[in-house]
């Protein structure tokens, strides 16, 4: 896991495949898949650590 920052994750949701490897490593339940594509449903949860950002396979998702 990723070291906490204060970035937060910002999803380009016409590059994304849907593949949901994002939701998967996410261990504060930030993410989910809606109509196929990463959504942000908790980012109060999110500690910054960029896992999901590493894991997506098409760089849809950036820490800012």
């Amino acid at each position: 896991m990723g070291e906490e920052s204060d970035k937060r994750p910002t999803i380009d949701a016409d590059e994304c495949t849907g593949c949901g490897l994002c939701v998967d490593v996410c261990e504060h339940e930030v993410l989910d898949l809606t109509d196929d594509v990463c959504t942000i449903i908790d980012v109060e949860k999110c500690v910054g650590c960029g896992d999901c950002s590493e894991e997506c396979p098409v760089e849809a998702i950036t820490m800012e």
